[in-house]
């Protein structure tokens, strides 16, 4: 490892060591660690804002800001109060029937959708539904990330990293939807049992609050019924392309400037007004972890650690499946896991190749490993961080450890689940 590599795992390391302490705003950490980066010439301009591989993910940046707008405008229709009001009288206020039904609908709108999208629409509805039963929100909101994660596993738009593993292995979505999803949905009942004992203490029953949302019309929460229509309309056109990406070959992002330009477009909401509600020290938070991630990706840090994993293996496949999933489970935690798998994927073409056919289930332990290990820390995954700043904007801060100490546990229970399925299934 080079002089140059060190320099900048350090600086990353000594910004991961401030995040986890939780004692400076995480995006003061990063953009001090982006600009030492840059100042000591790691990485520059060109590479941070330009490279493919070591640049900002400028599709993760676009993407958050398009849903962020078409969530502004939906939010001024009164629809996630309607939803939220719905929730709870299906619960029956119910704290933990409430954090099962709000987990599941994640899950399936991140497999549909993508988990940020997911968790940008179901945390309005979180902070609601909360507020009307007196139930403190973060325990749903760090549940609800969690299930996000699980189920975008599921499918091919479900999470980035799956699309850069479909395009290297010439993986189709129903190969997802056969390989992966099937396992999701043991996981997804498995966490929805775990729920029950790692929140325990948020579900607190209040018979007075309840029998005032019971007695609720949710119809009349709807604020702006003209809007509403031409707010769904653009959603579901928004969604239909998400969905349909390995046909229309757009990229989320893509989908989601022009879905909030068209709601502009069609609606009289101001684009003030609709840019209001976006989360700025979110997508600086996301512009800063990509450049020092990027470094890291430049100066070769994580192509050493993707190789010492593969040399590891000594070309055996059981050990090479298992090393894949536990090695991305605990990088994935502790990077973003887009560069990552970017970076993993040439070397685990290299361990396939030798199989063929047969080796085809290491590309599911990547899979699996990396989506299931962003869940271990607070910016383990894209989701994670989108949620920590949506709570903090309504003052529900989440501190890195707070979420930590469930998202470590839920990462453990369910890679360790997740081995005997590829031992059995695949080798």
């Amino acid at each position: 490892m080079t002089a140059t590599a060190i320099i900048a795992l350090l600086i990353f390391l000594g910004a991961y060591v401030m995040l986890a302490l939780d004692k400076v705003h995480r995006t003061k950490v990063v953009l001090v660690g982006a600009g030492l980066m840059l100042l000591l010439r790691i990485t520059d301009a060109e590479k941070a804002f330009f490279h493919e591989e070591t640049s900002i993910e400028w599709n993760v940046i676009f993407l958050l800001l398009g849903m962020m707008m078409i969530v502004s405008v939906l939010r001024r229709t009164g629809v996630f109060e309607y939803i939220a009001i719905l929730s709870a009288k299906q619960s029956r206020g119910k704290p933990y029937r409430l954090m099962v039904m709000l987990c599941v609908l994640t899950a399936v709108a991140s497999a549909l959708l993508d988990n940020v999208t997911t968790v940008l629409l179901i945390a309005p509805v979180t902070f609601l539904v909360c507020d009307r039963l007196g139930l403190r929100p973060v325990p749903f909101l760090i549940a609800e990330v969690l299930a996000s994660n699980i189920g975008g596993a599921a499918t091919l738009v479900g999470d980035p990293p799956n699309i850069i593993i479909a395009n290297r292995a010439d993986l189709t979505f129903n190969d997802f939807l056969v390989h992966m999803a099937p396992w999701v949905v043991v996981l997804m009942v498995v966490f929805c049992l775990m729920c029950r004992l790692l929140f325990r203490s948020a579900f607190v029953y209040d018979p007075e609050k309840v029998d005032k949302v019971m007695a609720l019309n949710e119809r009349e929460a709807i604020k702006d019924k003209a809007l509403l229509v031409k707010s769904m309309a653009v959603l579901g056109l928004v969604v239909a392309a998400f969905v349909l990406h390995p046909v229309l070959h757009y990229e989320p992002s893509v989908v989601a400037l022009l879905g909030a330009g068209l709601l502009v477009l069609i609606t009289n909401v101001s684009t003030q007004d609709a840019l209001a509600d976006v989360e700025w020290p979110t997508l600086v938070f996301f512009a800063g972890l990509f450049v020092m991630v990027g470094s890291l990706v430049e100066t070769g840090v994580i192509s050493d650690l993707s190789k010492a994993i593969a040399d590891a293996t000594g070309g055996d496949l059981g050990a090479a499946a298992m090393l894949l999933l536990g090695g991305s489970a605990v990088l994935s935690a502790i990077v973003d896991n887009i560069p990552y798998v970017a970076t993993m994927s040439p070397v685990v073409t290299e361990l396939v190749r030798p199989h063929g056919e047969a080796g085809q289930g290491l590309w599911w332990a990547l899979a699996f490993g990396a989506d299931l290990g962003g869940n271990a820390t607070a910016i383990g995954a894209s989701a994670n961080v989108v949620m920590l700043g949506l709570a903090e904007r309504a003052g529900h801060r989440i501190g890195f450890w707070e979420f930590t100490k469930y998202g470590l546990i839920v990462t453990f229970v369910t890679i360790a689940l997740t081995v005997p399925y590829i031992a059995m299934r695949y080798l």
